[in-house]
């Protein structure tokens, strides 16, 4: 459901938590799974509608919320005999959203696994190798998600350090 709202990104009165801004936007259900059928190659409304089952104006607005937000881009195609219709497409931004639909595939493998095996299997491209989602440290070394915390980011206060003059200790 549309409230109007016209998507510019967050400011002072979105949450400051950006795990609650990105659930407002990916934290219904259907959202994760349209993706899903994008990144498949699926990318005009019928092919996703029948590919999930899912009613076609449950689709849409989740279509309109993702496109509002800058996850997709839509182009303009005609089938012959048609009248011009839209097709979706990821962004940069939702191209950058793969990695989180492998952890929830990564984890629903662990955590919810079929007794037939996983439906999908992430693999290396040019090696067919397995790979997993995990932390990797700035040097790009894997780190145990046992040693990763999150720590508060206070905002900057304004001062010497602020104005590029040195700190004081």
């Amino acid at each position: 459901m549309s409230t109007g709202r016209q998507w510019s990104g967050p400011g002072d009165e979105e949450p400051a938590c950006s795990i609650e801004r990105s659930l407002q936007i990916l934290g219904e259900r259907w959202s994760f799974l349209v993706l899903r059928e994008i990144f498949a190659g699926r990318h005009k409304f019928a092919e996703i509608r029948a590919s999930l089952g899912i009613a076609s104006n449950l689709l849409s607005a989740r279509l309109k919320l993702l496109v509002e937000t800058g996850v997709l881009d839509t182009q303009t195609y005609r089938e012959p005999g048609s009248r011009p219709r839209q097709s979706y497409h990821l962004t940069e931004a939702g191209r950058e959203l793969w990695v989180v639909l492998a952890a929830l595939q990564q984890w629903g493998d662990r955590h919810r696994p079929r007794p037939s095996g996983p439906s999908a299997l992430r693999r290396v491209r040019s090696t067919a190798r397995p790979v997993h989602v995990g932390f990797l440290d700035d040097d790009g070394r894997e780190v145990p998600a046992a040693d990763v915390v999150m720590l508060a980011n206070a905002p900057a206060v304004p001062g010497p350090a602020a104005s590029g003059s040195p700190a004081t200790g």
